[in-house]
């Protein structure tokens, strides 16, 4: 099959099921090398990104999604005059870091972490799509574990979490100090 065939079939299939393709299932349709496939896309990729068109392929975790370029949301938000942009507050992005960070992690785990209550974070972490169920614990009560998605990794500009910044570990250590801190003192005032 010639390229510009290819490219084309490639396109469709991203285009059609709007989600991330697995590379290995694009290469069984188009009957082709996985890593000719990898090596088609990425090569796709770095032509829109040249030409500067509306769209753009993403890799996520070696899957391949087409979707809009974020510097056209301007004019999709025009389009729809609903602008829909989901903010995080900063207890949800203390979750969130918690959960990328310590995936798969329970609630109660959170929770520890925290010092406090997190249903209504994590909550609206799982209805922004950002976290999701990633099995259960296999413990008494089997807990829900938590992971991040792919709109995660998307929303933050990551292939996968492997690309996340790694945390210093002095700054943890300092942080873990201002907590106890910040609890003695809340001990103190209760008294």
């Amino acid at each position: 099959m010639e390229i510009k065939t290819l490219e084309a079939a490639v396109e469709a299939l991203l285009f059609a099921i709007g989600e991330a393709l697995p590379a290995k299932d694009i290469a069984q349709v188009l009957e082709q090398d996985v890593e000719d496939v990898r090596r088609l896309i990425r090569n796709m990729m770095s032509r829109y990104d040249e030409e500067n068109r509306g769209i753009q392929i993403i890799e996520l975790e070696d899957s391949f999604q087409l979707c809009t370029k974020p510097s056209m949301y301007e004019y999709l938000i025009r389009m729809t005059h609903q602008p829909r942009k989901h903010t995080l507050t900063d207890v949800a992005l203390e979750t969130l870091s918690i959960i990328a960070y310590k995936q798969p992690v329970t609630r109660a785990e959170i929770e520890k972490i925290r010092g406090v209550n997190s249903d209504h974070s994590i909550n609206r972490l799982v209805e922004y799509n950002l976290v999701c169920e990633a099995g259960r614990l296999d413990a008494p009560g089997k807990p829900i574990l938590f992971g991040t998605t792919e709109e995660f990794l998307r929303t933050f500009g990551v292939c996968s979490v492997e690309e996340l910044p790694v945390l210093n570990p002095e700054k943890v250590e300092e942080f873990k100090m201002e907590a106890e801190e910040e609890v003695d003192l809340g001990i103190e005032e209760d008294s």
